[in-house]
């Protein structure tokens, strides 16, 4: 069982290591950040590690002129392709607390190829911080050649593993690129990605791509089990102060608090914002011309709102652009959930999506109003995750404003949570037989699966409930498969001559809702 909804608290330490990166000079002692000044470029990074410092940090740079991180690299890093930067890889001596059997090391990861931004890494080792430097000898380079003469050019992010005594040390997760990170439960491979902030994502104003600038990884401990790491986000309109705290397992979860610093009034960020890959699936399988059935990261979007209600929004490709809101008050969870987990609907040896993680979230304390949005973008490509979703704040935040976020991440099998009713197993969409080539008309197949299915007199209670904002609905059928626990609901759908269709489909009892509601917006 997992324990949830408390409240975060940061622990405070003496700090002794320095911002250096674009332009963050090192200084003395200072018991709080220094002053600006005119003669200064950017306020003076704080001495001594303290979380709260860091705080105070992104407060103080929030109040400058944003100063972008150099990206330049030398000439044998730049054009790398997949292969040739895949092939570095740091040596097992360079990873940090890898002998020290502690729970967790981390693999500081080299710069190169698209990850051209560099993050300072710092480990915090008995209350004092140090940046860990480069040394190109730390690393194996494959079919490259390093110069001898390298100079210390940072990294690119890092790798968590996790260490059991005994074993060698397993890869669970990832922060590397911008504000990216992900994370895997134990027998997982990476799929959905996890961001810090999102700026105007999918907005006709242009999208702002904050970064990490500097992470400070505190030293864990075996009795602890978790991993810590601070964090300082900078761009153009935001800076912030993020800790996340990370314990692998069964489950991994990150919990996740951000203090942001808006330089300016902002009206559209995302707060924990994930995107992932849905290039083929059951709903629509006019683009899938491959030999596999399935090709995507997750099925949907799962949503649990204020008002106690349980969504399920199917995802698909899109041939345009969708974006979709969720106006909530106080969300309860939402996330995206891959629940196909057998073999045979993906039939991929290499990429395994039946093994991809579920990523749910659970807000902790009140978000207000927003909505959870979901953005579907067209894509033929299976290395672009082209499926994002994330909670936007209803109010805008001002500029010189102090906003605070928590929330506790699930990167897990099946989420900790679920509607206490019938659940969507699979559902699917095709031409009604007897239509001709180009219809607009679909036929859809949605399959709900419960316990509460195996009773018959609760199945003789239950009757599909078909809603559809536009056009009309016809040819409605039910079938129950008790053995299986399956309901499954047929109907026809003529979307008429509107671009846009929303269908919504649940299971009733005397009146009430006994399963999730499935969701789906039909476009040509």
């Amino acid at each position: 069982m997992f324990e949830r909804r408390f409240v975060l608290k940061y622990g405070l330490a003496g700090m002794s290591g320095m911002l250096a990166l674009g332009g963050l000079a090192q200084t003395g002692q200072n018991p709080a950040p220094a002053p600006l000044s005119p003669a200064s470029s950017e306020p003076e990074a704080p001495k001594g590690f303290d979380p709260a410092k860091i705080v105070d940090f992104a407060r103080s740079l929030s109040k400058r002129a944003y100063k972008a991180s150099p990206t330049d690299l030398p000439d044998w890093l730049n054009g790398l392709n997949f292969e040739q930067y895949s092939g570095i890889k740091a040596k097992p001596e360079a990873i940090v607390w890898a002998s020290d059997n502690l729970g967790y090391a981390i693999e500081p990861l080299h710069r190169g190829s698209v990850f051209a931004q560099p993050v300072e890494i710092n480990v915090v080792e008995n209350g004092v911080a140090r940046r860990l430097a480069y040394h190109p000898v730390d690393f194996n380079f494959g079919a490259l050649k390093a110069p001898a003469d390298a100079k210390d050019i940072g990294f690119s992010g890092f790798r968590i593993l996790r260490q059991t005594e005994g074993q060698n040390p397993t890869d669970v997760g990832v922060m590397q690129g911008a504000t990216f990170f992900r994370a895997i439960a134990r027998g997982q491979v990476y799929g959905v990605s996890a961001r810090g902030l999102s700026i105007r994502p999918a907005d006709p104003r242009g999208e702002e791509i904050p970064a990490f600038r500097a992470v400070w990884i505190e030293r864990p401990t075996l009795a602890d089990n978790a991993l810590v790491i601070h964090a300082l986000l900078d761009s153009e309109s935001v800076t912030g102060a993020y800790r996340f705290t990370f314990r692998a397992g069964e489950a991994t979860i990150v919990d996740t608090e951000c203090t942001l610093f808006a330089r300016v009034a902002l009206d559209h960020i995302g707060i924990a914002t994930m995107s992932a890959t849905h290039v083929a699936g059951t709903l629509d399988r006019r683009r899938n011309d491959d030999v596999r059935p399935g090709i995507y990261d997750v099925a949907g979007l799962q949503m649990l709102n204020g008002k106690d209600e349980w969504l399920w929004r199917a995802v698909s490709n899109r041939e345009t652009l969708q974006i979709s809101a969720f106006v909530d008050e106080n969300p309860k969870g939402f996330g995206f959930v891959q629940r196909e987990r057998e073999f045979g609907r993906f039939l991929d040896d290499d990429n395994r999506w039946e093994r991809r993680p579920s990523l749910w979230i659970e807000p902790i304390g009140d978000w207000g109003q927003g909505n959870v949005a979901l953005v579907e973008i067209p894509s033929d490509a299976e290395v672009n995750q082209n499926i994002i979703s994330y909670w936007r704040p209803r109010a805008a935040l001002a500029a010189g404003s102090e906003t605070y976020f928590a929330y506790r991440q699930f990167w897990c099998w099946t989420p900790p949570e679920r509607p206490p009713g019938a659940t969507v197993a699979l559902s699917r969409g095709g031409r009604p037989p007897g239509a001709p080539a180009g219809t607009r008309k679909r036929r859809f197949m949605v399959d709900f699966v419960g316990d509460n299915i195996a009773d018959p007199q609760r199945v003789a209670e239950m009757s599909p409930q078909v809603h559809t904002s536009s056009g009309a609905i016809s040819n409605v059928r039910s079938t129950v498969n008790r053995d299986r626990k399956t309901y499954r609901v047929m109907f026809d759908l003529d979307p008429g001559a509107e671009p846009i269709t929303e269908v919504r489909v649940q299971l009733d009892a005397h009146g009430k809702p006994v399963s999730e509601s499935w969701m789906y917006r039909w476009t040509p």
